[in-house]
């Protein structure tokens, strides 16, 4: 019996070379792991900025509404999905949306995963998260993906509006992989417990290239990324 396709493939697999694993990136200058406070905050916006992300900065909680109300006017929002996270729970987005004239739908609002999707893909106009963490190096923001963090809500609307608070903005992502996984050792997350089904790193507008290299942004993800930096 000749040898199956699939016996073939493993067979040239198991054959082929091994490759070294690239070594770690370096470290940042130590000034850069150094940063605290305004320059912590400082350096998460330029680089967000940088790629193509849109920051505003806020004293507290309520001037988060009213900007959340100046952004919702500007963009023309009338429905948005937001998540029910420990950022957001504190600021009542379905008060704040029945008193601004938006919409405001949440997860839990859903009877099955199904009609869930269908509202978050067609009829949200931005999806809304608190973040977990943020990281100044790459001007990323971090989700611990869970119950009350859907992925699809950052996922699936043109616009992901995230709040962030400025305690949790750090200068390079280790300590955020740690605080997140429980250090190198492993057990239970700092954070939340037991380790998320999902954590990722957004950083700017979903991006992809063409074969000829021509960038597009939107293809997998939100076209605009705003951030709106609480503290």
């Amino acid at each position: 019996m000749g040898q199956s396709a699939r016996d073939e493939i493993l067979e040239k697999l198991r054959a082929a070379p091994k490759t070294a694993v690239p070594p770690r990136p370096g470290m940042p200058p130590l000034k850069d792991l150094s940063l605290t406070g305004e320059e912590l905050v400082k350096k998460f916006a330029e680089t967000l900025v940088e790629e193509t992300g849109i920051v505003y900065r806020v004293k507290d909680n309520p001037e988060a509404l009213e900007k959340l109300a100046q952004i919702a006017g500007e963009e023309g929002l009338k429905c948005v999905m937001a998540s029910t996270d420990d950022v957001l729970t504190p600021l009542d987005l379905p008060a704040w949306g029945k008193k601004n004239g938006v919409q405001v739908m949440t997860p839990k609002d859903f009877a099955d995963r199904d009609s869930f999707r269908d509202a978050v893909f067609d009829r949200a106009q931005a999806g809304i998260t608190g973040a977990d963490f943020a990281v100044a190096e790459s001007g990323s923001i971090g989700l611990i993906h869970d119950k009350d963090q859907a992925r699809l809500v950052s996922l699936a609307p043109i616009l992901h509006i995230a709040v962030v608070p400025v305690e949790r903005i750090y200068p390079v992502y280790e300590p955020v992989i740690a605080k997140v996984f429980g250090g190198m050792q492993g057990g239970a997350p700092a954070e939340k417990s037991p380790f998320p089904s999902q954590f990722v790193f957004i950083t700017g507008p979903s991006m992809t290239g063409d074969i000829q290299g021509v960038l597009f942004k939107g293809m997998h993800g939100p076209r605009r990324v705003i951030a709106i930096i609480v503290g």
